[in-house]
């Protein structure tokens, strides 16, 4: 069973923001002759790697609900210039939108189990995704998504 981390999405207020910045990085490392994924930094570095990296996704809370996920690619610890320890996580270029499930707000990541985990959008059917994302927020706190 996957394991998977969950973090906020500081300075993105919705879905579209985060695929822009995903976009983005990933044109520029395409430029660079990189692969097109994306790196997320930060501070501390995941003691159990082998459980993300079998399947595993970093879940985004934006505007204090889960709504997206992008696949956990690689985990990589450095040193930064300033000598402090930090950990890039390799994060696959597609944003995966799923249902979406409220989020109170903490710091750093957490480890989200396979069971905790709210399922893609695509997963609940071809209505649900052509539906605008204020009704299925409504729909999800109501219990009927």
């Amino acid at each position: 069973m996957a394991l998977h981390l969950i973090k906020l999405c500081v300075g993105a207020d919705s879905i579209d923001d985060l695929r822009e910045w995903v976009a983005e990085r990933s044109l520029r490392a395409i430029a660079a002759g990189l692969e097109p994924h994306s790196v997320h930094t930060t501070r501390m570095v995941p003691k159990r790697m082998e459980e993300l990296l079998d399947g595993g996704s970093l879940y985004w809370v934006i505007k204090g609900q889960v709504q997206a996920r992008q696949k956990l690619l690689g985990i990589e610890s450095f040193t930064d210039g300033e000598g402090i320890s930090r950990c890039r996580l390799m994060l696959g270029p597609e944003v995966i939108e799923t249902a979406v499930q409220p989020k109170r707000p903490f710091q750093g990541w957490r480890y989200y189990t396979e069971d905790d985990v709210p399922r893609d959008l695509m997963s609940l059917g071809a209505g649900t995704v052509e539906m605008p994302a204020d009704l299925r927020r409504e729909l999800t706190e109501l219990g009927l998504l």
